[in-house]
């Protein structure tokens, strides 16, 4: 999505560097409220190893499985814990006004979780599908489309040139 999708335009961004090292966290309640509704199942889908999680914890050896079995058994926690760490660090900031880029790479990194778990979940491919608002699927597909535009703004952020502005 685009800062011109009338659905999501703001004047402001949601998130933007304020200083190096430094971002406002400007979401509307609502918004807020969203992601707050989402974390506690991320944070599920990830201790259990659901399979919508599969995108998150990708192959490291296709063609072999012994090493990729070893490579699961060495890394698969750590990788599993550094994105509870990431869904614990949301929740502690959700509520702020301001992050340090440590925060923001933690916020980051779930709001990709999220979109790579609804991206499963919906099968998305090249071309996403032309819903009706009917549609069971619509409402998963506007949070997906969200998600994406959020990170977005903060990638905008992340890379946005302070003496430019």
């Amino acid at each position: 999505m685009s800062d011109e999708d009338p659905g999501l335009s703001e004047p402001h961004p949601r998130i933007a560097r304020i200083a190096p090292g430094r971002f406002t966290l400007s979401l509307p309640l609502p918004e807020r409220m969203l992601l707050r509704s989402l974390l506690p199942e991320l944070k599920h889908l990830v201790e259990t190893r659901d399979p919508t999680t599969k995108r998150l914890f990708p192959t490291a050896y296709h063609d072999n499985p012994e090493l990729e079995q070893e490579y699961r058994s060495l890394m698969g926690s750590e990788l599993a814990n550094g994105r509870l760490v990431a869904v614990s660090t949301v929740l502690a900031t959700i509520d702020e006004q301001e992050l340090a880029l440590p925060a923001l790479e933690r916020w980051m990194d779930v709001i990709n979780s999220l979109r790579l778990v609804y991206g499963t979940r919906l099968e998305v491919g090249e071309d996403p599908p032309v819903l009706q608002p009917e549609d069971p699927d619509a409402s998963a597909y506007a949070v997906y489309e969200y998600l994406g535009w959020l990170m977005d703004q903060a990638v905008r952020a992340m890379t946005e040139d302070l003496a430019g502005s």
